[in-house]
């Protein structure tokens, strides 16, 4: 949450001139509701449910995703994120997500936490991000410019060109 998943999968969508699509915003779409309001009827579990059947029943296209931000707790999702593709774990410092995250009204667990429980969030989030991911970025003090510079020349590195 807040690490930078949309922001980088648009541009990197645009520099390896591949399709993205943004799981939350997919997810909005096809329940015709915001994620606030999924939380609020159905709760965070049948959320939860609904990123794993996104994640099963996706395209079969190379494409980017960002996935939710909760997405890589449940082993069934980070087993079908390794599968299908290459995963990078973006790997951001908790006081630049909280500075990204803290007044966004469409993140309800935010919205419902103290900072203290978000960071104890963030830690516990990170080891199943960590293990999701193919490969760690480091993204404190890199500009947007200095990531995606990375993200390209991992996947070339890994498609054999130069």
């Amino acid at each position: 949450m807040g690490s930078g998943k949309s922001a980088l999968g648009r541009r990197l969508s645009y520099l390896l001139k591949m399709p993205y699509y943004d799981m939350d915003h997919e997810i909005v779409r096809q329940q015709g509701m915001s994620i606030p309001q999924i939380f609020e009827k159905y709760g965070e579990a049948h959320f939860r449910e609904i990123e794993t059947e996104f994640l099963k029943n996706f395209r079969d296209e190379a494409c980017i995703i960002s996935t939710g931000g909760g997405v890589a707790i449940n082993a069934e999702n980070r087993k079908i994120m390794r599968r299908s593709g290459l995963v990078f774990f973006l790997d951001a410092a908790f006081e630049d997500i909280y500075k990204r995250v803290q007044h966004d009204p469409n993140r309800p667990i935010v919205q419902s936490s103290t900072k203290e429980e978000l960071e104890s969030l963030y830690h516990y989030r990170r080891k199943f991000y960590r293990d999701a991911g193919h490969i760690q970025v480091l993204t404190e003090g890199r500009t947007i410019r200095q990531i995606l510079e990375y993200l390209v020349f991992q996947v070339k590195r890994l498609k054999g060109e130069r």
